[in-house]
């Protein structure tokens, strides 16, 4: 069928629908809701025989939904209305959830429903419920709801409070008012409630050293402890550690509330934002190794079962700064001199990485200098993984990645991912063109001709098209702890697999000649060499790209690369 999206933005939800409906044969053409004129204008360009909205804060106009059939895709079970669903749904403390696909009528959120499929909430944010359940619930209801549409004889189900199935409501927009700590009364369990319903937007308001901040992101601690709740106890590679009533509770990230007339805030790691404020709070770190046993905030942990070591990382919106780079390298190291066979890379849920830290960057007194230490940082990374000689790397994608953060994926032996993952491998949206020994791994992976394609499309690609093509080796389904065990499984049974010290010495003999004939400094002179135009030459889109991008101004158009249906990929 020819479909036309409509969304909000090209989030990660519709980029995961844009990928499962193409990879199912569908034409596909996305249109931001930018405007009135703008979806009609999409809706007579595109003639579609369905409209689906996977992520829409505004209503799409009655000459469309009255003369189209539209399907507006809301993360709240049966009878949930309202535009905060999923923060009250963590505030609340709900053990389950679900996802609708409805018909856009005149009433928000009340049409007939076509599909709803529930789903179990685990205790972690917003931001990755919804990369996570939120859109695997999503996308099974999606698919459900178009193959009913176009069997032709399903009857939507009127919205009707009545039937015992249907347990939601209307729930009102949730205020700053009804999000702020009382830090002399909340509980951790509260606290973190709180934090987790805002952790990406809006935030939490609250002070801190006299200033008004947002908070973003709570994760609990096990041991630290203080005499004041509120206080900030520690910091920790750029988060700090809060006391509560009853223990603490780690924020990474907070965002300066805007002065009237001022300019829009952004992000930034706490004790950056905090940075003249904490020269009497003490840094408490804590290894890899022993994150991996506590209930504590740790963007690194390390463990293992028997042959095989798994270093895991985890990273706010999937970005990592030149510090982080530069820890996850030593603890990269580290895990290189265990006595393991396999090193297995990733976290468990969430993103694998986006690459380098634009909101870092964005908040630096010399942005392109920190862009140029960032990219260097990565670099570093990725090249140490490629030479590893001495074990097999996995990067197990249990989650999204993109740009340099699917690089350094690829930096890897071989590369599994969920099936829900999707890939983005390009760099040319940001203004970029891009560095980690993409040009040597890349093509090495896809071919020279597909690489050109991935990274000058622009587009998302599905774990089942990156298979196919090779970007990825295997790809597995279910959600994330099932995926786990699979990589656990799957894991073990390299090191445990005859053939694994040939495939070593096959792995140093085959890096031996590609060095012989291209060294792999010349692959990095030759990016960083473009890579440094980008961030110095004058006249350059990079900083400007990535200025709109970290400030959430909003584009004037959809880009071009997506307007247009697309097949199968």
């Amino acid at each position: 069928m020819r479909i036309l999206l409509i969304a909000t933005a090209f989030n990660s939800l519709t980029q995961r629908v844009h990928t499962e409906l193409r990879e199912r044969g569908h034409q596909v053409a996305v249109q931001l809701a930018l405007g009135d004129e703008q979806m009609r204008e999409a809706v007579a360009r595109v003639d579609p025989e369905l409209i689906i909205c996977p992520m829409l804060t505004k209503a799409v106009p009655a000459d469309i939904w009255s003369t189209r059939t539209v399907l507006i895709v809301h993360p709240g079970p049966k009878g949930d209305r309202g535009p905060s669903s999923l923060d009250w749904a963590i505030t609340g403390g709900a053990r389950r959830w679900g996802v609708t696909v409805l018909q856009a009528v005149e009433e928000m959120d009340a049409g007939d429903i076509w599909a709803s499929v529930e789903f179990a909430v685990p205790e972690c944010g917003k931001s990755e419920l919804y990369r996570g359940e939120v859109a695997d619930a999503a996308v099974e209801a999606v698919l459900l709801a178009v193959q009913r549409y176009e069997g032709g004889l399903f009857v939507p189900e009127p919205l009707d409070h009545a039937r015992p199935d249907v347990y939601g409501e209307l729930r009102p927009f949730l205020r700053q008012e009804a999000r702020r700590i009382d830090w002399q009364r909340d509980d951790t369990a509260t606290v973190l409630r709180k934090l987790r319903a805002a952790d990406s937007q809006p935030g939490v308001l609250d002070e801190l050293f006299g200033r008004d901040f947002f908070l973003h992101g709570g994760h609990p601690e096990d041991e630290l402890r203080g005499p004041e709740p509120g206080a900030v106890l520690a910091t920790r590679d750029g988060a700090i550690c809060r006391a509560t009533v009853d223990g603490a509770v780690w924020i990474p990230q907070l965002r300066p509330r805007r002065t009237p007339g001022g300019p829009v805030t952004f992000k930034l790691p706490a004790a950056t934002a905090l940075a003249d404020e904490l020269h009497r709070v003490r840094e408490v770190p804590v290894t890899p190794a022993a994150a991996a046993g506590r209930n504590t905030w740790s963007e690194l942990r390390y463990r293992e079962e028997g042959e095989v070591g798994y270093l895991e990382f985890g990273y706010a919106g999937g970005a990592m700064g030149t510090e982080q780079c530069r820890r996850l390298l030593a603890a990269y190291r580290a895990a290189v001199q265990r006595p393991t066979s396999v090193l297995v890379l990733g976290a468990p849920r969430d993103f694998y990485s986006n690459g380098i830290h634009l909101n870092v960057i964005e908040g630096a007194a010399f942005p392109a200098l920190e862009s140029w230490e960032n990219i260097n940082a990565m670099d570093d990374l990725v090249e140490a993984v490629l030479t590893t000689g001495d074990k097999l790397t996995v990067a197990a994608l249990a989650g999204n990645a993109a740009a340099g953060g699917l690089m350094l994926a690829l930096a890897a032996d071989e590369v599994w991912c969920r099936d829900s993952a999707v890939l983005n491998p390009h760099y040319r949206l940001m203004g970029l063109y891009g560095s980690e020994y993409w040009t040597y791994t890349l093509p090495a992976r896809v071919g020279a001709e597909q690489a050109e394609r991935l990274t000058t499309e622009a587009l998302p690609v599905g774990a089942e098209h990156a298979r196919r093509i090779g970007l990825v080796d295997r790809a597995f389904g279910g959600d994330a702890a099932e995926f786990r065990r699979w990589v656990v499984r799957e894991a073990a049974g390299l090191a445990a697999s005859p053939e694994l010290t040939g495939r070593l010495v096959d792995k140093k003999r085959r890096r031996a000649v590609d060095e012989e004939a291209k060294p792999l400094a010349a692959y990095r002179a030759e990016e960083l060499r473009r890579m440094h135009a980008n961030f110095y030459r004058a006249g350059e889109p990079y900083h400007g790209l990535r200025r709109d991008f970290v400030r959430k101004v909003c584009p004037v158009a959809t880009p071009a690369h997506l307007t247009g249906l697309l097949g199968r990929p």
